[in-house]
Protein backbone atom coordinates (compact mmCIF):
# COMPACT_ATOMS: atom_id res chain seq x y z
CA UNK A 1 0.00 0.00 0.00
CA UNK A 2 0.92 3.55 -0.54
CA UNK A 3 1.01 4.18 3.17
CA UNK A 4 3.39 1.35 4.07
CA UNK A 5 5.78 2.72 0.62
CA UNK A 6 5.82 6.20 2.52
CA UNK A 7 6.56 4.56 5.95
CA UNK A 8 9.51 2.66 4.33
CA UNK A 9 10.45 5.02 2.52
CA UNK A 10 10.96 7.66 5.81
CA UNK A 11 12.71 4.77 7.83
CA UNK A 12 14.93 4.60 5.05
CA UNK A 13 15.59 8.60 4.70
CA UNK A 14 16.13 8.28 8.93
CA UNK A 15 18.37 5.34 8.26
CA UNK A 16 20.92 7.30 5.90
CA UNK A 17 20.61 10.62 8.38
CA UNK A 18 21.67 8.08 11.06
CA UNK A 19 24.57 6.78 8.97
CA UNK A 20 25.79 9.80 7.94
CA UNK A 21 25.95 11.37 11.08
CA UNK A 22 27.79 7.99 12.18
CA UNK A 23 29.85 8.48 9.15
CA UNK A 24 30.64 11.97 10.07
CA UNK A 25 31.15 11.28 13.98
CA UNK A 26 33.88 8.81 12.30
CA UNK A 27 35.33 11.44 10.80
CA UNK A 28 35.65 13.77 13.44
CA UNK A 29 37.08 11.52 15.88
CA UNK A 30 40.14 10.60 13.21
CA UNK A 31 40.43 14.04 12.68
CA UNK A 32 40.35 14.66 16.62
CA UNK A 33 42.67 11.57 17.24
CA UNK A 34 45.69 13.67 14.79
CA UNK A 35 45.07 17.00 16.45
CA UNK A 36 45.09 15.28 19.69
CA UNK A 37 48.50 13.73 18.95
CA UNK A 38 50.22 16.96 17.52
CA UNK A 39 48.85 18.64 20.51
CA UNK A 40 50.46 16.07 22.82
CA UNK A 41 53.84 16.36 20.91
CA UNK A 42 53.85 19.86 22.22
CA UNK A 43 53.24 21.42 18.43
CA UNK A 44 50.52 23.90 19.86
CA UNK A 45 51.07 26.34 17.47
CA UNK A 46 50.53 24.29 14.46
CA UNK A 47 47.65 22.26 16.14
CA UNK A 48 45.98 25.45 16.57
CA UNK A 49 45.63 26.49 12.56
CA UNK A 50 44.50 23.30 11.41
CA UNK A 51 41.95 23.93 14.50
CA UNK A 52 41.36 26.64 13.26
CA UNK A 53 41.57 25.45 9.19
CA UNK A 54 38.53 22.73 9.90
CA UNK A 55 36.47 25.54 11.75
CA UNK A 56 35.95 27.44 8.03
CA UNK A 57 35.75 24.12 6.33
CA UNK A 58 32.57 22.72 8.25
CA UNK A 59 31.71 26.21 8.14
CA UNK A 60 31.63 26.50 5.03
CA UNK A 61 29.94 22.92 4.40
CA UNK A 62 27.51 24.15 7.15
CA UNK A 63 28.18 21.24 9.78
CA UNK A 64 27.78 23.14 12.62
CA UNK A 65 27.37 20.46 14.95
CA UNK A 66 31.28 18.88 14.18
CA UNK A 67 32.69 22.29 13.94
CA UNK A 68 31.09 22.82 17.70
CA UNK A 69 32.16 19.73 19.07
CA UNK A 70 35.48 20.23 17.57
CA UNK A 71 36.08 22.92 18.75
CA UNK A 72 34.61 22.40 22.38
CA UNK A 73 37.25 19.04 22.81
CA UNK A 74 40.12 21.28 21.19
CA UNK A 75 39.66 23.91 23.65
CA UNK A 76 39.28 22.00 26.62
CA UNK A 77 42.91 20.01 25.29
CA UNK A 78 44.67 23.39 24.93
CA UNK A 79 43.24 24.38 28.50
CA UNK A 80 44.65 21.54 30.04
CA UNK A 81 48.28 21.68 28.68
CA UNK A 82 47.55 25.57 29.84
CA UNK A 83 47.58 27.04 26.34
CA UNK A 84 45.44 29.49 27.50
CA UNK A 85 45.74 31.62 24.67
CA UNK A 86 44.27 28.74 21.75
CA UNK A 87 41.84 27.60 24.66
CA UNK A 88 40.08 30.89 24.37
CA UNK A 89 40.57 30.98 20.83
CA UNK A 90 38.61 28.33 19.96
CA UNK A 91 36.15 29.19 22.64
CA UNK A 92 34.99 32.24 20.64
CA UNK A 93 34.36 29.57 17.74
CA UNK A 94 32.33 27.86 19.94
CA UNK A 95 30.03 30.61 20.31
CA UNK A 96 30.60 31.54 16.43
CA UNK A 97 28.75 28.31 15.49
CA UNK A 98 26.19 29.06 18.07
CA UNK A 99 25.45 32.82 16.92
CA UNK A 100 25.87 31.55 12.85
CA UNK A 101 23.79 27.91 13.07
CA UNK A 102 21.15 29.79 15.49
CA UNK A 103 21.53 26.62 17.92
CA UNK A 104 18.77 26.13 20.36
CA UNK A 105 19.62 27.52 23.96
CA UNK A 106 19.50 23.99 26.00
CA UNK A 107 20.78 23.04 29.27
CA UNK A 108 24.04 21.25 27.65
CA UNK A 109 25.13 24.12 25.67
CA UNK A 110 24.85 25.74 28.69
CA UNK A 111 26.78 24.21 30.52
CA UNK A 112 29.39 23.79 27.77
CA UNK A 113 29.57 27.49 28.00
CA UNK A 114 30.22 27.54 32.02
CA UNK A 115 32.75 24.98 31.57
CA UNK A 116 34.75 26.54 29.31
CA UNK A 117 34.45 29.62 31.18
CA UNK A 118 35.71 27.94 34.57
CA UNK A 119 38.74 27.06 32.77
CA UNK A 120 39.73 30.30 31.76
CA UNK A 121 42.33 32.49 32.97
CA UNK A 122 40.36 34.50 35.97
CA UNK A 123 42.18 37.72 35.06
CA UNK A 124 41.88 37.28 31.19
CA UNK A 125 40.32 40.09 29.06
CA UNK A 126 39.18 37.07 26.56
CA UNK A 127 37.01 35.88 29.35
CA UNK A 128 35.53 39.26 30.10
CA UNK A 129 34.61 39.18 26.19
CA UNK A 130 33.35 35.52 25.95
CA UNK A 131 31.02 35.87 29.08
CA UNK A 132 29.68 39.08 27.49
CA UNK A 133 28.93 37.05 24.37
CA UNK A 134 27.95 34.12 25.31
CA UNK A 135 24.92 35.77 27.67
CA UNK A 136 24.14 37.88 24.34
CA UNK A 137 23.68 34.57 22.71
CA UNK A 138 21.54 32.65 25.44
CA UNK A 139 18.51 35.12 25.24
CA UNK A 140 18.67 35.12 21.18
CA UNK A 141 21.40 37.80 20.82
CA UNK A 142 18.79 40.60 22.11
CA UNK A 143 19.79 43.14 24.96
CA UNK A 144 17.75 41.43 27.57
CA UNK A 145 20.59 40.42 30.36
CA UNK A 146 21.51 36.56 29.75
CA UNK A 147 19.09 32.78 30.41
CA UNK A 148 19.03 32.36 33.97
CA UNK A 149 20.54 29.02 34.00
CA UNK A 150 23.62 30.73 32.32
CA UNK A 151 23.74 33.16 34.89
CA UNK A 152 23.88 30.52 37.46
CA UNK A 153 26.76 28.73 36.39
CA UNK A 154 28.56 31.31 36.31
CA UNK A 155 27.65 32.44 39.66
CA UNK A 156 28.51 29.22 41.06
CA UNK A 157 31.68 29.33 39.25
CA UNK A 158 32.86 32.48 40.15
CA UNK A 159 31.75 31.67 43.91
CA UNK A 160 34.11 28.28 43.92
CA UNK A 161 36.96 30.98 43.12
CA UNK A 162 35.99 33.16 46.10
CA UNK A 163 35.09 36.08 43.57
CA UNK A 164 32.16 37.23 45.72
CA UNK A 165 30.64 40.45 44.36
CA UNK A 166 30.97 39.15 40.80
CA UNK A 167 29.21 35.91 41.78
CA UNK A 168 26.58 38.24 43.15
CA UNK A 169 25.88 40.11 40.12
CA UNK A 170 24.91 37.06 38.44
CA UNK A 171 23.10 35.20 40.97
CA UNK A 172 21.01 38.27 40.80
CA UNK A 173 19.91 37.82 37.54
CA UNK A 174 19.42 33.65 38.02
CA UNK A 175 16.73 32.32 39.78
CA UNK A 176 18.63 30.83 42.40
CA UNK A 177 17.25 32.34 45.85
CA UNK A 178 18.89 29.22 47.68
CA UNK A 179 22.55 29.46 45.97
CA UNK A 180 22.66 32.95 45.90
CA UNK A 181 22.28 33.22 49.92
CA UNK A 182 24.39 30.57 50.83
CA UNK A 183 27.29 32.27 48.76
CA UNK A 184 25.99 35.20 50.70
CA UNK A 185 26.38 33.70 53.85
CA UNK A 186 29.90 32.94 53.00
CA UNK A 187 30.69 36.25 51.29
CA UNK A 188 29.60 37.90 54.48
CA UNK A 189 31.83 35.41 57.34
CA UNK A 190 34.26 36.19 55.28
CA UNK A 191 34.86 39.59 53.71
CA UNK A 192 32.19 41.28 56.08
CA UNK A 193 31.77 43.24 59.70
CA UNK A 194 29.83 41.40 62.09
CA UNK A 195 27.99 44.66 62.11
CA UNK A 196 26.71 44.41 58.40
CA UNK A 197 25.57 40.62 58.42
CA UNK A 198 22.01 42.15 58.36
CA UNK A 199 23.25 44.49 55.37
CA UNK A 200 24.32 41.51 53.05
CA UNK A 201 21.11 39.95 52.98
CA UNK A 202 18.99 42.97 52.64
CA UNK A 203 20.78 44.59 49.82
CA UNK A 204 20.06 41.33 47.57
CA UNK A 205 16.23 41.24 48.74
CA UNK A 206 16.06 44.44 47.61
CA UNK A 207 17.53 44.01 44.76
CA UNK A 208 15.49 40.53 43.38
CA UNK A 209 12.43 42.85 44.20
CA UNK A 210 13.97 45.66 41.50
CA UNK A 211 14.42 42.83 39.34
CA UNK A 212 10.70 41.80 39.88
CA UNK A 213 12.18 38.41 40.64
CA UNK A 214 9.56 37.90 44.07
CA UNK A 215 10.34 34.38 44.43
CA UNK A 216 14.21 34.17 44.50
CA UNK A 217 13.92 37.24 46.91
CA UNK A 218 11.63 35.56 49.46
CA UNK A 219 14.30 32.07 49.39
CA UNK A 220 17.37 34.54 49.44
CA UNK A 221 15.81 35.87 52.46
CA UNK A 222 14.70 32.79 54.61
CA UNK A 223 17.81 30.64 53.37
CA UNK A 224 20.47 33.26 54.69
CA UNK A 225 18.98 34.00 57.98
CA UNK A 226 18.33 30.15 58.44
CA UNK A 227 21.41 29.73 57.79
CA UNK A 228 24.05 32.47 58.85
CA UNK A 229 25.76 31.56 62.09
CA UNK A 230 25.78 34.48 63.77
CA UNK A 231 21.86 35.25 63.34
CA UNK A 232 19.16 34.43 66.04
CA UNK A 233 16.57 32.34 64.85
CA UNK A 234 13.67 35.33 63.82
CA UNK A 235 10.67 36.12 63.04
CA UNK A 236 11.09 38.36 64.95
CA UNK A 237 14.90 39.47 64.54
CA UNK A 238 16.96 41.07 66.75
CA UNK A 239 18.13 43.22 63.72
CA UNK A 240 15.48 46.24 63.20
CA UNK A 241 16.58 46.28 59.25
CA UNK A 242 15.82 42.14 58.91
CA UNK A 243 12.28 43.06 60.34
CA UNK A 244 11.98 45.13 58.15
CA UNK A 245 12.67 43.11 55.14
CA UNK A 246 10.07 40.31 56.53
CA UNK A 247 7.70 42.76 56.45
CA UNK A 248 8.14 43.99 53.24
CA UNK A 249 8.07 40.74 51.45
CA UNK A 250 4.48 40.17 53.11
CA UNK A 251 3.65 43.76 51.88
CA UNK A 252 5.12 42.82 48.32
CA UNK A 253 2.57 39.51 48.40
CA UNK A 254 -0.01 41.76 49.78
CA UNK A 255 0.13 44.74 47.39
CA UNK A 256 -1.50 47.36 49.88
CA UNK A 257 0.26 50.77 49.34
CA UNK A 258 -0.31 51.51 52.69
CA UNK A 259 1.20 49.11 54.46
CA UNK A 260 4.39 49.86 52.23
CA UNK A 261 4.51 53.35 52.92
CA UNK A 262 4.15 53.40 56.80
CA UNK A 263 6.45 50.35 56.97
CA UNK A 264 9.04 52.68 55.12
CA UNK A 265 7.94 55.18 57.58
CA UNK A 266 8.82 53.44 60.39
CA UNK A 267 11.92 51.98 59.60
CA UNK A 268 13.87 55.00 58.11
CA UNK A 269 16.70 54.82 61.32
CA UNK A 270 17.28 51.76 59.40
CA UNK A 271 16.64 52.53 55.94
CA UNK A 272 19.34 55.91 56.40
CA UNK A 273 22.25 52.92 56.44
CA UNK A 274 22.77 52.63 53.12
CA UNK A 275 21.79 55.43 50.86
CA UNK A 276 20.79 53.07 48.07
CA UNK A 277 18.02 51.42 49.95
CA UNK A 278 15.25 54.35 49.29
CA UNK A 279 16.46 54.10 45.56
CA UNK A 280 15.70 51.16 45.54
CA UNK A 281 12.48 51.28 47.92
CA UNK A 282 11.24 53.92 44.83
CA UNK A 283 12.03 51.51 42.61
CA UNK A 284 10.07 48.74 44.25
CA UNK A 285 7.02 50.59 44.86
CA UNK A 286 6.66 51.40 41.01
CA UNK A 287 7.07 47.95 40.42
CA UNK A 288 4.85 46.39 43.16
CA UNK A 289 2.47 48.72 44.67
CA UNK A 290 1.58 51.28 41.20
CA UNK A 291 3.37 54.35 42.95
CA UNK A 292 4.38 56.40 39.71
CA UNK A 293 7.63 57.76 39.16
CA UNK A 294 8.92 60.22 40.60
CA UNK A 295 8.71 63.69 38.06
CA UNK A 296 12.61 64.47 38.04
CA UNK A 297 13.87 63.27 34.38
CA UNK A 298 16.55 61.46 35.72
CA UNK A 299 17.60 60.94 39.25
CA UNK A 300 20.66 63.35 40.08
CA UNK A 301 22.43 63.57 43.33
CA UNK A 302 23.53 60.89 44.93
CA UNK A 303 23.91 58.05 42.02
CA UNK A 304 24.60 60.68 39.65
CA UNK A 305 24.90 59.62 35.65
CA UNK A 306 26.17 55.72 36.90
CA UNK A 307 22.42 54.99 36.56
CA UNK A 308 22.04 53.57 32.90
CA UNK A 309 19.48 51.29 34.72
CA UNK A 310 18.99 47.77 36.16
CA UNK A 311 18.62 46.39 33.44
CA UNK A 312 22.21 46.21 31.67
CA UNK A 313 23.79 49.22 30.06
CA UNK A 314 20.79 51.00 28.74
CA UNK A 315 20.83 50.08 25.39
CA UNK A 316 20.05 52.30 22.52
CA UNK A 317 17.56 50.32 20.73
CA UNK A 318 15.30 50.18 23.53
CA UNK A 319 13.84 53.64 23.22
CA UNK A 320 10.19 53.89 23.99
CA UNK A 321 7.19 53.87 26.31
CA UNK A 322 7.99 50.07 27.29
CA UNK A 323 11.93 50.84 28.10
CA UNK A 324 11.26 53.92 30.26
CA UNK A 325 8.84 51.68 31.93
CA UNK A 326 11.20 48.94 32.33
CA UNK A 327 14.58 50.52 32.72
CA UNK A 328 15.28 52.16 36.05
CA UNK A 329 18.03 54.34 37.51
CA UNK A 330 19.99 51.78 39.89
CA UNK A 331 22.99 50.21 39.28
CA UNK A 332 23.54 46.78 40.17
CA UNK A 333 27.01 45.80 41.59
Amino acid sequence: SDAAAAEDETMSEQESLRCSSARNRGGVQRVEGKLRASVEKGDYYEAHQMYRTLFFRYMSQAKHAEARELMYNGALLFFSYNQQNSAADLSMLVLEVLEKSEAKVEDEILENLAKLFSQMDQNSPERVAFVSRALKWSTGGSSKLGHPKLHQLLAVTLWKEQNYSESRYHFLHSSDGEGCAQMLVEYSASRGFRSEVDMFVAQAVLQFLCLKNKNSASVVFSTYTEKHPSLEKGPPFVQPLLNFIWFLLLAVDGGKLTVFTVLCEQYQPSLKRDPMYNEYLDRIGQVFFGVPPKQSPSYGGLLGNLLNSLMGSGEEDDVGEEAQEDSSPIELD
